[in-house]
C-alpha cells in the first residue's frame, strides 16, 4: 500500500496542472519518424535484392493451391457432400454426420457452393503448411532451450501483432494474389502449432523415454517412435487450433488475395450494406469452421482413446466408402443436377432476409438506440473522457462542491473495500474512480506509467515491470499514445463487461449441469465463427460507432472467461467444499469467500485470454468506424506504409503482452500462495 499511496499523492499536482503543463497531454513523436522511415527504407532494400526469391516461393505455392482448387471445382457436389459426411461420422458419429450434410447442402442450395470449396482450398493449403512449420518450430523449441525461449517472444509478438500489420510487408513481397492470402493465414495459424507441439513433447513421461531406450531404441527411434506417439493428442490439439485460424483469416486473407471465395462474398456484400447477403455468406464460413473444428477434435479425441478399431474393420469401412462415392460419381454422370445445382433450384432469401431486419429495425429501433445511449453515457464516455468533460459537453458543470462531494464518496467506497478484500480492493475503487472522472484519454502519461509500473513490479518483480515500463515508453515515443489510448479504454470497457458477464455465466454452469450442457455449444459456436461475421448483425442493429465495436468485441471475447472461470471453480477438491458447507457456510458465502478465491488464478488466466482475444478484435472492430490504433493500421495498409504498419501493430502487441505478462505473474504468484499446481488450458 505504500507504492500506491506514493502513487496517488503524486498524480495529484500532475491531475491539477494537466492543461498549465502540456508536455503531460501532448506526447512527443521523437522515435515515429526514424522508425517508420527506417522500417520502410529496410523493406525497400529487402523487396529490390530478394523478391526473385520470394517470386519464386509465391510460383511453387500456386500450384498446390491451384490444383486444389480445380479438383474442389471438378468434383460432383453430391460426391464431396457424401465424402464429408462419411469424414465426419468417422470423427464424431451421426450427430455430425447429419450436422455436416446439412450444413454442406445449406451450401450448395444457397448457390456457394464454388465459392465455398475456393475457400477450403485455401484452407486445405495453409492449414498443412502451417502445421508442417509449426511442428518443426515445435521440435526445434523443445530441442534447444535458447530456441525456446526465442521461439516465445516471436509467437507472442505473432499472436498479438494484428495480422493486418504484416499484409503491408507481404503485400510488397509477394504482390496481389491467391498466394499472399494463403502465406498470412499459414503465419496466423502457425503459433498454436508450435505451442502445443513443445507443450506436447515436454510433457511425456520420463519413465515412458527411459523404457524405450532401455529396448534397444536409438535416438532418432526414441523419439519418432516413442516421444511423438505419446504426444500424439496435444500434437492433435495444436492442429485443430491451427485449421481454426487458418480458416479465422479467411475474409482478411480476401481483402488482399483477390480470390472468389466466400471471404470475399462476405467483405463485398458487407461493403455494399447488403445485410441479407452478408448473413448468408457469413453462415457458410460459420458452418465450415464448426464442420472442421467438430472433426478435427473427434480424430484428436480418437487418438487419445486408449481403444483402436480393427484393421480389418477399418478397411472394410474404407473399401465400403470408396465405393460408394465410385457409384455417385458414376450416377453424377447420369444426372447433372448431382454434379452441379441446377442455378433455377437456388434458395436464396436474402431479400426476405432484408426486408425483415428492416422490419425490425423500423418497429424497435428505438429500443436498441435507447441502449446504445445508455451504455455510450453510463460506461463508455465517462471511460473515454471522463464525468468532467462529460458534463461540460451537455451544459452543465460539476461545481468544486460536488466534485468534492465525489471524492469523499470514494474514499467511503475505498475503506469499506480495504474491509472487504483488503488494500487491492481499494486500489482497484481508486483506479476506477479516478478513470471514470477523467477519462483515459485525458489522463497524464506519467500517471499511467507509475501506474503500471507498480502494478507489474507488484506481480512479477523488477524484470516485468522495466518490461512494461519499455514498452510504455516506445509506445509514447513514437506518436500513438493517443490512439493507445482510445484503443486501451474501449478494449477496457468491453473486458469489464467480459469479466463480469463472463464470471457470472462461468459461476452459473459450473454449480449447474443443465446450464453447462446449454452453455458449452453455444461458446462453441462462438469461438468458432470469424472474427468478420461478429459485425454483420452488430452494424445493422446499432449502425456504426464505438458501441458497435463494444458489442463486436465483447461477442468475441466472452468465451474464455465463460469457460476458465467454470473451470477453476469445478477444479476444486471436493473436500475443500465440504468442509466449507460442514463449517455451516451457506451458497453465497461459499461461493464468494471459498470457491472464488481459490479459483482466482484460472479466473485470472481466463480474464488474460479475453485480453488478447479483445486486442485481436480491436483492428476487425475498427471497420465500424473506431478512432484508435486499429483505425491506423487501416491507414497504414491503404497507403501501403510498411514502418507506419509494423509501429501500430507492435504497439498493439505491446498493450497485450504487458498486460499477459503482468496477469501471468500473478496467477503464478497466486497459485504458490495457495499451493496449486500450474493451471492448464481449460
Amino acid at each position: 500500500m505504500v507504492a500506491w499511496t506514493a502513487v496517488g499523492l503524486t498524480s495529484m499536482p500532475l491531475f491539477y496542472f494537466q492543461h498549465d503543463l502540456t508536455w503531460l497531454t501532448n506526447t512527443a513523436v521523437w522515435l515515429k519518424g526514424p522508425i517508420e522511415r527506417g522500417l520502410n527504407l529496410v523493406m525497400d532494400m529487402f523487396v529490390a535484392n530478394f523478391s526473385w526469391a520470394f517470386g519464386a516461393i509465391s510460383w511453387l505455392l500456386s500450384w498446390p493451391l491451384t490444383e486444389l482448387q480445380g479438383m474442389l471445382q471438378w468434383l460432383p457436389w453430391s460426391v464431396t457432400l457424401v465424402a464429408f459426411t462419411l469424414v465426419g461420422f468417422a470423427a464424431a458419429g451421426c450427430r455430425l454426420a447429419i450436422f455436416t450434410a446439412a450444413s454442406l447442402f445449406y451450401m450448395v442450395a444457397t448457390g456457394y457452393w464454388q465459392e465455398s470449396m475456393n475457400t477450403l482450398a485455401l484452407v486445405g493449403v495453409a492449414a498443412p503448411l502451417a502445421a508442417g512449420v509449426g511442428f518443426g518450430m515445435g521440435v526445434l523449441g523443445y530441442r534447444s532451450g535458447v530456441a525456446r525461449r526465442v521461439l516465445i517472444i516471436c509467437l507472442d509478438l505473432m499472436q498479438t501483432v494484428p495480422a493486418f500489420s504484416y499484409l503491408v510487408p507481404l503485400l510488397l513481397l509477394f504482390g496481389f494474389g491467391p498466394v499472399v492470402g494463403l502465406i498470412a493465414s499459414a503465419i496466423y495459424a502457425c503459433p498454436p502449432m508450435v505451442r502445443n507441439v513443445m507443450h506436447g513433447l515436454a510433457s511425456v513421461p520420463s519413465a515412458l523415454v527411459e523404457s524405450g531406450e532401455m529396448s534397444g531404441a536409438t535416438r532418432w527411434q526414441s523419439f519418432w517412435w516413442v516421444r511423438v506417439p505419446a504426444a500424439l493428442p496435444q500434437i492433435m490439439v495444436g492442429v485443430n487450433q491451427t485449421i481454426m485460424a487458418t480458416l479465422s483469416m479467411v475474409i482478411i486473407a480476401s481483402v488482399i488475395g483477390g480470390f472468389n471465395d466466400i471471404g470475399w462474398e462476405v467483405l463485398s456484400t458487407m461493403r455494399k450494406a447488403q445485410f441479407g447477403q452478408s448473413l448468408m455468406s457469413g453462415m457458410v464460413i460459420a458452418l465450415m469452421a464448426m464442420i472442421l473444428d467438430r472433426i478435427s477434435a473427434g480424430f484428436a479425441s480418437h487418438v487419445r482413446s486408449t481403444v483402436n478399431t480393427p484393421t480389418v474393420s477399418r478397411s472394410n469401412a474404407l473399401a465400403a466408402s470408396a465405393l460408394l462415392l465410385l457409384a455417385l460419381f458414376a450416377a453424377s454422370m447420369l444426372f447433372p443436377a448431382m454434379r452441379q445445382w441446377p442455378s433455377e433450384w437456388r434458395v436464396y432469401p436474402a431479400a426476405q432476409i432484408n426486408d425483415f431486419l428492416s422490419y425490425t429495425v423500423s418497429r424497435y429501433g428505438w429500443v436498441f438506440a435507447e441502449i446504445k445511449q445508455i451504455v455510450n453515457f453510463c460506461i463508455l464516455l465517462p471511460l473515454k473522457i471522463g464525468w468532467l468533460r462529460l458534463f461540460d459537453a451537455t451544459g452543465y458543470t460539476i461545481s468544486p462542491v460536488n466534485q468534492a462531494a465525489y471524492w469523499v464518496a470514494v474514499l467511503c467506497a475505498m475503506l469499506l473495500a480495504s474491509f472487504a478484500w483488503k488494500g487491492r480492493g481499494a486500489v482497484l475503487v481508486a483506479l476506477v474512480a479516478a478513470a471514470c472522472f477523467f477519462g483515459l484519454t485525458n489522463i497524464p502519461w506519467p500517471v499511467l506509467f507509475m501506474v503500471v509500473g507498480v502494478a507489474a513490479w507488484q506481480a512479477g518483480g523488477v524484470g516485468t515491470a522495466g518490461f512494461s515500463l519499455a514498452g510504455m515508453s516506445f509506445i509514447l515515443m513514437t506518436g500513438l499514445w493517443g490512439p493507445a489510448m482510445l484503443s486501451l479504454y474501449l478494449c477496457a470497457a468491453a473486458v469489464a463487461l467480459s469479466f463480469v458477464v463472463g464470471g457470472a455465466l462461468g459461476a452459473l454452469a459450473a454449480s449447474n449441469d443443465r446450464f453447462s450442457a446449454f452453455i458449452r455449444p453455444v461458446n462453441d459456436t462462438l469461438q468458432t465463427i470469424p472474427q468478420f461475421v461478429y459485425l454483420i448483425p452488430v452494424i445493422f442493429l446499432f449502425q456504426v460507432g464505438d458501441f458497435s465495436a463494444l458489442i463486436a468485441i465483447v461477442a468475441f471475447s466472452i468465451v474464455p472467461m465463460i469457460r476458465y472461470t467454470e473451470h477453476g471453480i469445478r477444479s476444486i477438491d471436493h473436500e475443500i467444499s465440504e468442509a466449507a458447507i460442514g463449517m455451516g457456510c451457506s451458497t453465497l458465502q461459499k461461493r464468494f469467500q471459498i470457491d472464488l478465491p481459490i479459483a482466482s488464478p484460472a479466473i485470472m488466466l481466463g480474464l488474460n485470454q479475453t485480453i488478447m482475444y479483445a486486442l485481436s478484435m480491436l483492428v476487425i472492430a475498427a471497420l465500424v468506424g473506431t478512432r484508435d490504433l486499429g483505425q491506423s493500421v487501416y491507414i497504414a495498409l491503404t497507403n501501403a506504409d510498411t514502418g507506419a504498419a509494423l509501429t501500430t501493430g507492435f504497439s498493439i502487441a505491446i498493450i497485450g503482452m504487458v498486460a499477459d505478462r503482468i496477469i501471468q505473474a500473478w496467477a503464478k504468484k497466486r497459485q504458490r500462495q495457495l499451493g496449486l499446481q500450474e493451471i492448464r488450458s481449460a
